[in-house]
């Protein structure tokens, strides 16, 4: 039982942090509009991120493009993994650096915003898809861990999470992914609710 109270103690600790810290709370704000801009011209949001990061990818795509709060229409939004054939052609015919550098260039378009979940910030494949996306004018967004890792220079806004431990970066980067949903959901649709 002790580790369990430690754990949480890790994950209240760091939400603190988070919440007294003036820098990551304005990126946040601005990410945030920077969504609700490019949802205003047409674009769309892809996600990507490897292991549980990937699932945490997916699932904030469906936040968007399902609901989370609101009864509202549908919010384009999507995580680059979902198409298993498409993945594993892609990491078969090139190697799985390629296959959300792939993706972005079959289906990313200017204006369009790239979500890149990791907790190094090294990941090869979504270091591959920021430079794809850079070429391409879509604004990339890193949640990462504590050094931004390479993403830190690769990103328009790069998210970090004061912290090394794997599943605290995880838990932090849902709630700031989370966040940004409601944020675009509520000034998009919350005058017609």
């Amino acid at each position: 039982m002790p580790k369990t109270l430690e754990q949480i103690k890790e994950l209240t600790n760091l939400s603190a942090g988070i919440l007294n810290d003036a820098d990551i709370l304005k990126l946040i704000g601005e990410v945030s509009e920077r969504m609700i801009k490019a949802y205003r011209n047409g674009s769309k949001t892809l996600f990507c991120g490897n292991g549980g990061s990937s699932a945490e990818a997916q699932h904030l795509a469906a936040e968007l493009s399902g609901k989370f709060n609101l009864e509202r229409k549908p919010i384009p939004a999507e995580a680059c993994h979902v198409n298993s054939s498409f993945v594993t052609a892609v990491a078969n015919d090139y190697n799985f650096t390629k296959v959300y550098s792939r993706y972005i260039e079959g289906f990313g378009q200017k204006g369009d915003i790239l979500i890149g979940l990791s907790t190094s910030g090294t990941s090869a494949n979504i270091v591959e898809a920021f430079k794809t996306a850079h070429e391409m004018g879509i604004v990339t967004v890193a949640l990462t861990g504590k050094t931004g890792g390479k993403l830190a220079n690769l990103s328009d806004y790069c998210l970090k999470v004061p912290s090394t431990s794997v599943p605290r970066i995880q838990e932090i980067h849902l709630l700031i992914g989370h966040i940004l949903c409601e944020n675009v959901e509520q000034e998009l649709f919350g005058d017609e609710n």
